[in-house]
């Protein structure tokens, strides 16, 4: 049987037995685990605008009096503007991103430019048919993102197909926000491919979703290899980052293990969530209990903070006795219903894990790198989510954390041949290497639980200078361009193997 048939749907969850009513005031509405439930991809919303410029120009005699383009007419902007409106029709159907269209404007002049309303958060994607540089700089802005359309065969060719130039545009090289330098670059420009502005309009979204989280770190903040990771966190990509201490959290998590109601509920989840095909225990059962009792926990102080995220520092030590079990499936578990939700508060890589989630929508693992060879890394934590495409639940053995041979760790089962994407930060520099992967094995190496045997697409030896015993992040699918997009955006210096 293919790995993917293991996958699980909602209808299959009919069947299961309902979980019991949680305690009056355990859990709030949806704060309950439910396996079947639409994972929640919580990306911020990209509103867009779209802006159609054109001329009107009267014919004179005896002298050039029109610009290249197909566009000069009230008629032919008429005809060009429904184009438009079709095409977004089109690509909103296809975004699996949160995307809303503002009602598309049409301008004639810079006077009308200036007469279009401009929400606060709205995103402009400029269609420069006909019409003056004056036009062009009016509808971008100086301080505001835009994307240029512009058409070659796709429909009637521009003038500003040929128009445009690295007076309006910044150049390839040039960093985003620049003192000087055009907002708007030459890779913001699209010609003719809808689908060249899906990717985007989706790494846009990231970057709306990433800039600001607030994220919870239940005992405190740290970063490998690099104390300054959360203050850098902090101060460039804008993260509100709220430490919480354990003392709290050990009262809290006594009186969930010794409510009974909890604990009814607890035995619920976890006899559905052993249900689920491809799932074998190998672990003690309570342990598993003890995990969604620590869920509920985790829950609730995320709530009561307002946080969007959450990770845990000491969870190797600290936390396995006020828990009875590790944090491990607990991550695992969050991650799965769609909250990003990491170990280690490692904040080298929490940045790369929050931006990677918020463009691909799915869930990512952080996990250990190893040593390059033959093109083949092998990845592995023992907090691997199991609905990495966010829709099926992969083959999973649960066992004990290994490090401490206590408490429950998935171990996760990646089907051979998944194409995967890795975000590599050198600690926290604000460079980061992407790359592209495909998974071979998942071997079962007296490592982290969850382990795969990747090999590296494109040039994997010139990894062997990025080796420095870090976190990576890895996400299902390819986000390379994506990545790389936000990643300017966001002040980070992106180099990519792809």
């Amino acid at each position: 049987m293919c790995c993917h048939d293991h996958g699980l749907s909602r209808r299959a969850f009919v069947s299961l037995p309902g979980a019991l009513a949680a305690s009056a005031g355990a859990l709030a509405p949806g704060d309950g685990w439910d396996p079947g439930r639409p994972f929640e991809r919580r990306q911020k919303r990209l509103r867009v605008r779209p802006v159609l410029l054109y001329a009107t120009p009267a014919p004179k005699k005896q002298t050039s009096w029109k610009s290249w383009g197909g566009v000069q007419t009230e008629a032919a902007a008429a005809e060009e503007l429904a184009r438009i409106n079709g095409e977004w029709a089109a690509l909103r159907k296809k975004a699996e991103f949160p995307l809303e269209m503002l009602p598309a404007a049409q301008a004639a002049s810079v006077e009308a430019v200036a007469a279009i309303p401009r929400e606060a958060d709205e995103l402009r994607v400029v269609y420069p048919a006909t019409g003056s540089g004056a036009m062009l700089r009016a509808a971008m802005g100086e301080k505001h993102d835009a994307l240029i359309f512009v058409r070659h065969r796709s429909g009637p060719v521009y003038y500003w197909y040929e128009a445009l130039s690295t007076r309006y545009l910044r150049k390839t090289g040039v960093p985003y926000g620049t003192e000087g330098a055009p907002r708007v670059s030459v890779e913001d420009v699209v010609v003719d491919d809808p689908r060249e502005l899906l990717w985007r309009l989706r790494a846009l979204c990231g970057v709306r979703t990433f800039v600001g989280t607030k994220i919870l770190a239940l005992g405190g903040t740290w970063g490998k290899y690099a104390p300054e990771a959360p203050k850098v966190a902090r101060e460039k990509f804008g993260l509100e980052i709220i430490e919480t201490g354990y003392e709290d959290f050990g009262k809290r998590m006594a009186s969930a293990l010794k409510d009974s109601g909890r604990m009814a509920q607890a035995r619920a989840w976890t006899e559905q969530y052993l249900k689920l095909p491809g799932t074998r225990l190998e672990t003690e059962r309570e342990f598993v209990v003890n995990s969604f009792a620590l869920y509920g926990v985790l829950k609730e102080l995320m709530r009561e903070h307002g946080a969007e995220a959450f990770t845990i520092q000491s969870c190797m030590g600290t936390l396995m006795p006020l828990a009875e079990t590790t944090a491990c499936l607990t991550l695992g578990l969050m991650n799965d219903k769609g909250i990003p939700a990491f170990c280690e508060s490692d904040f080298c890589v929490i940045p790369a894990c929050l931006l990677l989630r918020a463009v691909c929508g799915q869930p990512v693992f952080l996990h250990n790198s190893t040593f390059p060879h033959n093109g083949v890394v092998t990845c592995a934590h023992c907090t691997a989510p199991r609905r990495m495409d966010g829709v099926r639940y992969e083959p999973a053995r649960v066992l004990t954390h290994y490090e401490s041979e206590y408490g429950a760790a998935p171990k996760v089962e990646i089907p051979v041949g998944q194409e995967v994407t890795f975000v590599n930060p050198e600690f926290a520099t604000c460079r980061w290497v992407g790359m592209k992967g495909v998974v071979e094995a998942n071997p079962f190496l007296p490592i982290c639980r969850s382990q795969q045997d990747v090999r590296i697409q494109g040039d994997w030896k010139k990894l062997l200078n990025e080796v420095r015993d870090s976190h990576w992040v890895m996400a299902y699918g390819d986000w390379l361009k994506e990545c790389g997009y936000a990643a300017e955006r966001v002040g980070v210096k992106w180099e990519s193997l792809g």
